[in-house]
């Protein structure tokens, strides 16, 4: 037996050797041949290095979107003049991301919605074909609004959506089926464009939830939208009233993504969290952007142009975490004086400019 192993070992060296010569081989042959394609090749391979994060762009782009950002506060006694102070709130000092991010390089521009439900967002409005058309619309008003900032368009699906009914399992909240999912990736696809999947976990948690959409998540191009609106820590039903997440929620969607992206050698994830009210977001100054993982806050609120910055400002601009965006509504928005969505230069004027766009 000890003879038969020797004889196998000696044949396998023999048969890497045979292996070397031949490529070594090859390698001078395909150089005689095409000499030129050959050198450019071998330049490559020798003068190739890894991506890097070009940061004097990143903390431009960063001073960009603050545009100017401000806050006052005030400091004094009653028997003595108030002092007042304007401090920076914005560029977020948060950490570097990892070689490959996409904020601030890009802004993403976003159809939101369900392919079940046409009163759930546009994606489920129209057919394929012309939800792609009207978004590619959409991305050309940002494209010339500011021409320093390319745009990626992105499909942002609710992949779990919040229900009435219990359920089996007594949860309130619906998994899409993974025919479905696709769908939306063949989308995508066509439009080189980002994917969002969006989670409304009813009773359930984010730690049941997100696993089951890890072959997702692995994806280079598929990144996590959380609503806090239908996390029902209260036990009530969605839609009786406003759910809420905690830091420790959102950093545990966080490092949850940030292990995939280290594991698979993935670019850095975006992590949408949308948000209209205090409550939905608790303990903000708690929340950690990882080098693997951008954090969005999305001003999630619908009406007029005036109620819609109050909202910005009162719980998006005024506790930064490290970007903002910002949602409008084809029909939500209308509903109220003076009947028109916020265009593109309106949304630039505010202090910090919204990076992630939503079309619902």
């Amino acid at each position: 037996m000890r003879q038969k192993s020797r004889r196998i070992s000696k044949m396998k060296i023999v048969v890497g050797v045979v292996v070397l010569v031949v490529l070594i081989v090859g390698l001078i042959y395909l150089g005689e041949l095409f000499p030129e394609k050959y050198n450019r090749a071998m330049a490559d391979i020798i003068t190739y290095t890894a991506p890097v994060l070009d940061i004097a762009d990143y903390d431009r782009r960063m001073t960009k979107l603050a545009n100017g950002s401000t806050t006052s506060t005030s400091s004094g006694q009653a028997s003595s003049p108030q002092v007042t102070t304007s401090t920076p709130l914005w560029p977020v000092r948060a950490i570097y991301p990892k070689a490959g991010a996409i904020l601030p390089f890009h802004r993403v521009v976003a159809y939101y919605g369900n392919l079940y439900s046409k009163n759930m967002g546009v994606l489920g409005e129209y057919p394929p074909d012309e939800v792609l058309r009207r978004l590619n619309v959409e991305v050309k008003k940002w494209e010339l609004a500011d021409p320093s900032t390319p745009v990626r368009p992105a499909l942002h699906y609710i992949v779990t959506t919040a229900q009435e009914s219990a359920g089996a399992d007594g949860k309130h909240r619906l998994r899409m089926p993974t025919g479905e999912i696709d769908k939306i990736l063949a989308m995508a696809k066509k439009a080189n464009a980002l994917v969002f999947l969006d989670l409304q976990i009813g009773l359930s948690n984010l730690p049941v939830e997100l696993p089951l959409l890890k072959d997702y998540f692995k994806m280079p191009q598929v990144h996590l939208g959380i609503d806090p609106e239908f996390s029902m820590k209260s036990g009530n039903s969605p839609g009786t009233v406003i759910g809420t997440l905690d830091a420790v929620d959102i950093n545990y969607a966080a490092n949850y993504l940030a292990k995939l992206v280290q594991e698979n050698n993935l670019p850095p994830k975006i992590l949408i969290i949308h948000r209209f009210t205090q409550a939905m977001v608790t303990n903000y100054k708690l929340i950690k952007p990882l080098p693997e993982v951008q954090i969005v806050i999305n001003m999630d609120g619908w009406g007029s142009p005036a109620k819609k910055i109050d909202t910005y400002q009162g719980f998006v601009a005024s506790e930064p975490v490290q970007f903002t965006g910002f949602k409008l509504f084809y029909k939500n928005d209308l509903k109220q004086t003076p009947n028109r969505l916020m265009t593109p230069a309106e949304l630039l004027e505010l202090k910090p400019r919204p990076i992630y766009i939503q079309y619902q």
